[in-house]
C-alpha cells in the first residue's frame, strides 16, 4: 500500500471520528438517563439502600454518539461483595420493569431473564438511548474501569476501538442477538491486535494484572477495588517506564490496516486456535483444557474472566461474514483506485456518510441509534445544565482524571469521574461550576502515569497531549444526587 493511500485512509478514519466520538450533550444525556433511573430505583421498597452504576464503555470511554448504556443496579451498595442468585435478579428486574412501565418515558421495555445475565432492556424517551439493566454487576464494572486504564497507555486504543465497532455495524456484525460478535469481544480484538502488531503497543495482560480478576472481587468491595487498583497502577507505570521497549509508531491507518488483514481468515483459524489477550496470543484449543469441549465457532477469552467465552453467541455462518468483512474491506483499503466515497462506504454506516462532506465534517444528533435527525440536540442538553450543575466538576488535564472508588459507609461521597468529553463549544467549561473534590478513602490507589515516552513519540504521555486531537476538552464529574448534602 502506497504512502499516498494511507493518506486517504487516515484522513477518511479520522474524519469518521469526527462524528462519532460522543459531544457534550451526549454526556449530559447519559447522566440525566442516569438520575432518572436512580430516582426510580429509590422510591422501590425492595432497591431500598441500593445504588445505581454506570459500567461498560460509557465508563471505559469507549462508547461512541449512538452507543448503549450498560447500568449495574448494586444491592451491596459498596459493602461486601455477594452474589445475588439468578431468581432475586429477576425478582428484582420484574419489580422495575413494572415500575418503569407505570412511570412512562421508557419505550421497547424488555425482560431478558434466561440470559447469562440477567437483563432489562428499554430504549429512553426522547434520547432514543438503549439501555441495559442489569444487578450487582460488580464484574462489569471493574471489567470497564480495566479498559479505561489500558487507554491511558496509548490514546491510539480508544480511536480504534471507536473504529472498529463503527465498521463492525457497517458490515452487520456488531450484534450478539443475531449472532455476531458483541463490543466487549471488538474491544478484545483490539487490545489482541495491539499486543501482537509489531514492535506490541500493549503488553500480555497478565502483565497488567497476573491474576483472575473475577475470582478477587471477593471481601469488601472497596477493598478488592483498591487492591485491584493499586496492582494495575503499579504495573502500567513499570510498562511505561520500561525503556527497552521499542515504541510502534504505526499511524491509526496502518494499524487499522493490518487489523482487518490479521483477521480475514479468523473463521479458519477458529477452528484451531483461541484468542487469549490474557496470555497476548494465538493459543491451541486442544492444549488449553480450560477451553474444551470445543462448542463454539470462535473463541475470544475473557482476560478478567476466564476462561469465559466473549464470542460465544457467534454463529458458524455468521463467522464467515465477519471473515468476509475483513477481506473486503481490505481489498478496499490497499486499492489504489480507492475515493473518499469507497472508502466511507466500506467503513462506516450509510447515515454516517452524509456529515462527512469534503473533508467537512458536521454533527449530527441521534435518534434510536439509527434514524439520524436534523433538529439540535444540544438544545435540552445545554438548559439541562444549570440544573445539573452539582453533578460535574472541570479538571484541568486528562492526567488528573481518576475513577475514585466508593466508601463503605453511607456517609461518604461517591464519585465518577468520566474522561475525555468534547466540548460543544468553548463556552462549556464556564458554565460548570467548581465544586469541592469528594474525599476518597485512597487516593493513591488509582492509576498515575509517569511521562516515560520521548518527546519525538508520537504518543506522549497523558499530561503533555490532549486525548482528544480535534476539540478543546473538559473532564466532568457524576455525583449522584442523593449525596449532594455531603460535599
Amino acid at each position: 500500500m502506497k504512502m499516498a493511500s494511507y493518506g486517504v485512509v487516515e484522513s477518511t478514519l479520522k474524519e469518521i471520528l469526527e462524528v462519532i466520538k460522543p459531544l457534550q450533550d451526549d454526556w449530559v444525556t447519559r447522566f440525566r438517563v442516569i438520575e432518572e433511573l436512580r430516582e426510580v430505583v429509590q422510591s422501590l421498597q425492595n432497591f431500598r439502600g441500593a445504588s445505581v452504576e454506570p459500567f461498560g464503555s460509557f465508563v471505559s470511554n469507549l462508547f461512541t454518539r449512538w452507543g448503549d448504556l450498560d447500568i449495574s443496579i448494586e444491592l451491596t451498595n459498596g459493602s461486601h461483595i455477594s452474589s445475588s442468585g439468578k431468581k432475586q435478579q429477576k425478582s428484582l428486574l420484574e419489580e422495575l420493569h413494572k415500575a418503569l412501565r407505570q412511570r412512562g418515558g421508557w419505550r421497547k421495555l424488555q425482560l431478558v431473564a434466561n440470559a447469562r445475565v440477567p437483563l432489562l432492556k428499554f430504549v429512553t424517551n426522547p434520547q432514543g438511548i438503549s439501555c441495559d439493566i442489569s444487578i450487582d454487576n460488580i464484574a462489569g464494572q471493574i471489567k470497564s474501569k480495566f479498559l479505561f486504564w489500558i487507554n491511558e497507555i496509548d490514546a491510539r486504543f480508544r480511536d480504534m476501538v471507536l473504529l472498529v465497532k463503527e465498521w463492525a455495524k457497517a458490515h452487520d456484525i456488531n450484534d450478539p442477538m443475531t449472532g455476531t460478535l458483541n463490543s466487549y469481544s471488538l474491544s478484545l480484538l483490539v487490545i489482541f491486535h495491539f499486543q501482537t502488531c509489531v514492535p506490541a503497543i500493549l503488553p500480555p495482560l497478565k502483565y497488567l494484572y497476573p491474576g483472575n480478576i473475577v475470582d478477587d472481587l471477593t471481601g469488601l468491595q472497596v477493598d478488592a477495588e483498591r487492591h485491584i487498583a493499586e496492582v494495575c497502577r503499579a504495573n502500567i507505570a513499570k510498562f511505561k517506564s520500561d525503556k527497552s521497549t521499542t515504541f510502534n509508531r504505526s499511524s491509526l491507518s496502518e494499524l487499522f490496516v493490518s487489523f482487518v488483514a490479521k483477521f480475514c481468515d479468523i473463521n479458519l483459524k477458529a477452528q484451531e486456535l483461541g484468542i487469549c489477550p490474557f496470555n497476548g496470543q494465538w493459543e491451541d484449543i486442544n492444549n488449553n483444557t480450560r477451553w474444551l469441549p470445543k462448542n463454539k465457532p470462535l473463541f475470544i477469552e475473557d482476560p478478567f474472566e476466564q476462561p469465559a467465552n466473549t464470542a460465544r453467541t457467534v454463529r458458524p455462518k455468521k463467522l464467515a461474514d465477519i471473515s468476509e468483512a475483513c477481506k473486503t474491506t481490505h481489498r478496499t483499503l490497499v486499492s489504489g483506485k480507492q475515493t473518499r466515497n469507497s472508502l466511507l462506504s466500506a467503513l462506516a454506516r450509510p447515515y454516517i456518510r452524509p456529515f462527512i462532506i469534503n473533508g467537512s465534517v458536521s454533527y449530527p444528533s441521534y435518534n434510536d441509534g439509527h434514524n439520524l435527525t436534523t433538529h439540535p440536540q444540544a438544545h435540552w442538553a445545554g438548559n439541562a445544565l444549570p440544573q445539573m450543575q452539582h453533578q460535574y466538576q472541570v479538571v484541568n488535564s486528562p492526567s488528573q482524571v481518576q475513577h475514585q472508588y466508593r466508601h463503605p459507609r453511607r456517609s461518604t461521597p461517591k464519585v465518577r469521574q468520566f474522561q475525555n468529553m468534547k466540548e460543544s463549544s468553548s463556552q462549556v467549561q464556564s458554565q460548570h461550576q467548581k465544586i469541592q473534590n469528594s474525599r476518597s478513602s485512597y487516593p493513591q490507589a488509582q492509576p498515575q502515569f509517569p511521562n516515560s515516552r520521548p518527546k519525538s513519540h508520537p504518543i506522549s504521555s497523558p499530561a503533555q497531549r490532549p486525548v482528544n486531537l480535534h476539540h478543546g476538552q473538559a473532564q466532568m464529574m457524576w455525583r449522584p444526587k442523593a449525596n449532594k448534602s455531603n460535599s
